[in-house]
């Protein structure tokens, strides 16, 4: 048992595809749930919030209050079902089709750094290494440098992706539990106990986060599809 444990989020209307089961769209062959799901084979426990379909063995499965409530509070749903023991978790879009394991072991080593007393937080200009050299287990030794700091001296309570303009990546992040737990019921408390609807961003509100950019020669694992030509895009990447 590792204590990691992964949220995938499947809900949402996908407006922009016609109201279709987005996370059922093939990439390559497969749904995008599957190939999230593949992703995050090495999690203790994996969640599905939202629509789902057949699921692979072991797969549990929740449904955010109320339905249709929005990325928040599915997470919240995902939440209440994790084992007392699960000390960090993944929280991804279900149509991150170009999601792959090593990206989501960058994630741990970089949230694993920032709480080893051993290692110093990475230097911004110290040479990356690429997943394609990771280790197959997730640890603070093992830290590539591809990091940067925004913690103002604080142990991150997450770790996301950046995209190359400095946007973070909100669906594609490794939550400390206890700081997850603490965001959640921080933001309920200012929407009158209500997660629906609730804002991702809202949840970093006072949390030290660390930014992770993608260092590896592949597409961005945080690349979802939204629309066809999304779709369209991925599956030249897959080729």
């Amino acid at each position: 048992m590792t204590g990691y444990a992964a949220i995938l989020l499947a809900g949402g209307a996908a407006r922009r595809m016609g109201g279709v089961d987005k996370p059922a769209r093939a990439v390559g062959g497969r749904p995008m749930l599957h190939r999230v799901l593949d992703a995050v084979a090495d999690a203790d426990q994996r969640i599905v919030v939202g629509s789902s379909g057949p699921l692979p063995r072991g797969v549990r499965t929740a449904r955010e209050e109320p339905p249709g409530g929005g990325p928040v509070a599915a997470t919240a749903a995902g939440l209440a079902l994790l084992d007392p023991g699960t000390t960090t978790v993944a929280v991804l879009a279900a149509d991150l089709p170009l999601l792959t394991t090593a990206a989501v072991a960058e994630l741990r080593r970089a949230l694993a750094a920032c709480h080893s007393r051993d290692d110093p937080p990475p230097a911004l200009d110290a040479a990356a290494a690429g997943p394609e050299d990771a280790p197959a287990t997730a640890g603070p030794e093992d830290a590539p440098a591809a990091w940067r700091e925004r913690l103002d001296g604080r142990s991150a309570a997450l770790a996301c992706y950046v995209d190359g303009d400095g946007r973070r990546q909100h669906l594609c992040a490794l939550w400390q539990v206890p700081a997850l737990r603490s965001a959640l019921d921080r933001l309920a408390a200012t929407r009158g106990g209500s997660l629906d609807g609730a804002p991702v961003r809202g949840l970093l509100a006072d949390v030290a986060v660390r930014e992770v950019s993608w260092s590896g020669s592949g597409p961005p694992p945080w690349f979802d599809c939204d629309t066809d030509e999304d779709v369209r895009r991925a599956e030249e990447w897959t080729r």
